[in-house]
């Protein structure tokens, strides 16, 4: 158990601790490390015990309403002997067991054990903020908040799940699904829980504890709405700010990061507020303009970092080791570097305006799924203005439009074809299809559609989709992963079922506009507290790396990795290199391909050797 505690240490650096525990022959052993937050004393310490010993708990994350819920709990009698939210927690727990779970406002994952009955009980938050893996080997079942930790703790060494590294590099999937990159060791998916009995070595199937309601209301008008969601994002970040050690948050520009620094300061008028930005310096992704008007409404204590190739180069494994398995982009760089400037300054916990797309129509607005509903409602006419006036914003196209509402009424070989005509090829030759198939791996694309059908709603289901099921779950893993690096704690107050089923309740068109505007009714809802410039907006970038020119920039070093021999029959590598060489000269496109095989190369190599 040691041995594990250390690969996470990052996690909790303030406090460790395990017990063992013997039931009926069987043993349980409870880790964990601690990133002090909430009461720093050490009545926070964990493993911690119910009062009546009845129950023991592990647990990762915060619960922001945990003096409301305390209050609540000590008016039943229960008295308390900390501060802490995990003391809530499990008094909560004793007092009203699972129906516990829809009265947190928070990120959690945790482990409680109840002592009378034997049985372990694990939890993971409607979203999957706080990670959550484990593993059922010969009888003992693992469990950790990274996988480097359940690799301490395996008798038998990992081996590659080649399905989902299929996956990833033709397609650029991952964490669309229970499994993982390693084998036979799953994720608990988000809003799920699961149940392991130590007598019996029986592990149950994941549950859900929580199912999203996206049932439509028709009782608001558009700026009664606009002004309920004002209160619950306010009210969200008061929630968010509670802290006993210093707190800043990460600003793009954009408008969600915006949002979130700007009501920082309507809610906490007098308290400092320190931002942390990625700054692209000399590219037309740059968004230091932005950030700084956003910095000078506040008055925030304005952090920069900019990053070079050579940068990306000297940190590069270490930022693959901390994500644990590959990823989609050098964009992640941009988040691993801000993290790293902000404990650099002294800061523990962040707010991160993550999140936001997903529960707004953000990106470029579902243009498919909107017209999808709108053709399902009969409204004929009024979904080709719509598409009309979406292809006019930046970065987008009536061609693109027309694909994306296309995609929506086919599957199968049709998607395939439109994949071609964009250049993606699904059968690559550097990639060895027979030697896949021998191994039972699906050689298509795998990624799970959306499993909500509801007709007149597609906007809605494929929002509520990414939230809770796949889309939001690769996102979160990025930021928990590159904060946890550093010791800090990233807080998404978008992200609570609050805000979520409010905005899931909505008609379509109060989250993207006939004019194709996303995010609507919070552009409306931030009016007054979010300078009209950022409200305004028709771009945006986020934080992007120009990863073109960092690959190409390096492209001697990175080809010398991948002509690496690291074991891989699906791989045909003298055909890899082949294509890599076409792309630095410039007779083949760069696409971020070129990223994938680097990334999977270097961890790959990291994670088996």
């Amino acid at each position: 158990m040691k041995s594990a505690l250390l690969t996470i240490q990052h996690r909790g650096p303030n406090d460790s601790g395990y017990e063992i525990t013997s039931v009926q022959g069987s043993s349980l052993v409870l880790g964990h490390t601690r990133l002090s937050i909430i009461d720093l004393s050490s009545a926070g310490h964990q493993p911690m015990y119910s009062h009546d010993r009845k129950y023991s708990v592990v647990f990762n994350g915060e619960i922001y309403n945990y003096r409301e819920l305390r209050g609540e709990l000590s008016a039943h009698g229960y008295v308390f002997r900390s501060d802490s939210d995990t003391e809530v927690l499990l008094t909560a727990w004793q007092h009203w067991k699972e129906a516990s779970l829809s009265r947190f406002v928070g990120m959690f994952a945790f482990v409680l054990f109840d002592h009378e009955r034997g049985t372990i009980t694990c939890v993971r938050d409607p979203f999957g903020i706080k990670p959550f893996f484990y593993t059922y080997e010969r009888g003992d079942f693992i469990f950790a908040s990274e996988v480097p930790a359940i690799k301490a703790l395996k008798k038998s060494k990992v081996e590659l799940n080649w399905q989902r590294a299929h996956d990833y590099l033709v397609y650029g999937d991952y964490d669309t699904k229970e499994q993982t990159f390693f084998k036979n060791v799953f994720h608990l998916p988000p809003g799920h829980i699961i149940r392991y009995n130590i007598t019996t070595e029986q592990l149950s199937a994941p549950e859900p504890w929580y199912t999203p309601c996206i049932e439509e209301r028709t009782d608001l008008s558009f700026a009664d709405a606009a002004d309920e969601l004002r209160e619950r994002f306010l009210t969200s970040i008061r929630l968010h700010l509670r802290s006993d050690v210093p707190l800043g948050a990460a600003l793009s520009g954009g408008l969600d990061s915006s949002a979130v620094v700007c009501a920082m300061r309507h809610v906490e008028p007098e308290m400092p507020i320190h931002t942390f930005s990625y700054i692209a310096k000399g590219s037309s992704l740059s968004e230091e303009h932005w950030a700084d008007q956003v910095n000078q409404h506040v008055g925030a204590h304005a952090n920069k970092v900019v990053v070079s190739p050579s940068e990306l180069i000297r940190d590069l494994d270490d930022m693959i080791s901390v994500q644990g398995e590959p990823f989609g982009s050098t964009s992640i760089y941009a988040q691993y570097r801000v993290y790293k400037l902000a404990k650099e300054r002294g800061i523990t916990v962040t707010l991160d305006g993550q999140g936001a797309d997903e529960m707004l129509a953000g990106y470029n607005g579902y243009a498919g799924q909107r017209v999808r509903s709108l053709i399902e409602q009969g409204s004929y006419l009024r979904s080709a203005r719509f598409l009309n006036n979406w292809a006019k914003w930046p970065g987008r196209s009536l061609k693109w439009g027309v694909g994306s509402a296309l995609g929506q009424f086919s599957s199968g070989r049709f998607n395939e074809v439109l994949r071609r005509m964009a250049g993606k090829d699904s059968n690559p030759s550097w990639l060895n299809t027979g030697v896949l198939a021998e191994a039972n791996v699906e050689c298509q694309n795998t990624r799970r559609l959306c499993s909500i059908d509801i007709k007149g709603r597609r906007v809605t289901a494929e929002l509520a989709a990414s939230l809770h099921y796949r889309g939001l779950q690769h996102l979160l893993r990025h930021g928990d992963r590159n904060s946890m690096r550093f010791s800090i704690e990233s807080r998404v107050p978008f992200l609570n079922t609050n805000m979520t089923e409010f905005l899931l309740s909505m008609p379509e068109h109060y989250l993207i506009s006939d004019t194709g505007e996303t995010k609507h009714i919070f552009r409306a809802a931030m009016r007054g507290i979010v300078p009209d410039s950022i409200l305004n907006r028709r771009d945006k970038v986020g934080f992007e790396t120009p990863e073109k020119d960092f690959i190409l920039g390096n492209a001697a070093v990175m080809r010398a990795w991948l002509a690496e021999d690291i074991g891989l029959p699906f791989v045909v590598r003298d055909n890899l290199l082949k294509e890599f060489d076409g792309v630095v000269s410039g007779n083949i496109r760069y696409s971020s391909q070129v990223w994938r095989w680097v990334n999977f190369y270097r961890w790959a190599l990291n994670s088996f050797s």
